[in-house]
């Protein structure tokens, strides 16, 4: 969306909501973070989680989320895995060591599998098991990037049962492995995808979960809906999302945004 389109328009709607997931620290909103920001708290989106991806990107992500009070996890994602897992694995260890005692740290990831980037298969899983074991130490939840590989996902969260669980992010699955995974102790993130006309699975399976297992989300700037105007994704997007699950559900509004919520406050000890 552009600034105008982000500002204009927005009115207030008594609903409560946080975006789960959001790299609002990207630099597709450069030009115009703030207003975005005005614009969500008018929409009553109160912040949104940041997630990180890669060391590069951590100084950015850590500033913006000062900036604007949003909460933020610290991670290596899959995509940026490289042949020096070791070292980068270190420079996580060393920046959640110096961040630890912040509020605002609440998680660790963006971090999973995905067999999209098979080249670096063997590093993603040796980086992941890494990370899984971080949380573990640290008594952090998981955001989980899960693509293509969930039979190798659940195999290793099974292994490693983090005392606080974590989310999958972008959750686009059936009921059978949305159960699997809610058994383990973690919820669904779902997005945009709810939103596209041909997620049929996905819409019957968040018409059969309860009400305490997903997490609303945008992965901001990515992942916009099939029908969206703009290709850039903002968590202005959230209320449609909100709506579509209360249709699916047969609930109002009101309570799936009061759900999902209190979800995101309980997983991430807001």
């Amino acid at each position: 969306m552009t600034s105008s389109a982000q500002t204009d328009g927005v009115e207030p709607t008594g609903l409560k909501i946080i975006d789960s997931h959001a790299h609002l620290d990207f630099p597709e909103f450069d030009s115009d973070r703030a207003e975005l920001f005005d614009a969500m708290k008018r929409a009553g989106i109160e912040s949104a989680i940041i997630p990180g991806v890669s060391p590069e990107l951590w100084d950015r992500q850590i500033a913006v989320a000062k900036q604007f009070n949003c909460p933020y996890a610290l991670g290596i994602h899959p995509w940026y895995c490289q042949s020096d897992s070791l070292t980068v694995f270190e420079a996580l260890k060393s920046r959640v060591e110096t961040v630890r005692d912040d509020k605002n740290l609440v998680a660790i990831g963006e971090c999973g599998l995905d067999k999209i980037r098979k080249t670096n298969w063997q590093i993603q899983l040796t980086q992941f098991e890494r990370q899984l074991q971080l949380a573990k130490e640290l008594e952090l939840p998981i955001i989980l990037h899960v693509v293509k590989a969930h039979n190798e996902m659940l195999t290793l969260l099974k292994q490693y049962a983090l005392p606080r669980g974590g989310v999958i992010h972008g959750f686009y699955g059936g009921a059978e492995l949305a159960n699997e995974y809610i058994r383990l102790g973690y919820k669904l993130g779902i997005g945009g995808l709810i939103l596209n006309d041909r997620a049929r699975k996905l819409k019957n399976c968040i018409a059969s979960i309860s009400l305490d297992s997903f997490l609303i989300e945008t992965d901001s700037p990515s992942m916009a809906p099939e029908n969206a105007i703009e290709t850039r994704n903002t968590p202005l997007v959230l209320h449609s999302i909100v709506e579509e699950i209360a249709n699916l559900k047969k609930k109002s509004n009101v309570l799936i945004s009061e759900h999902a919520f209190l979800n995101t406050l309980q997983l991430f000890d807001l």
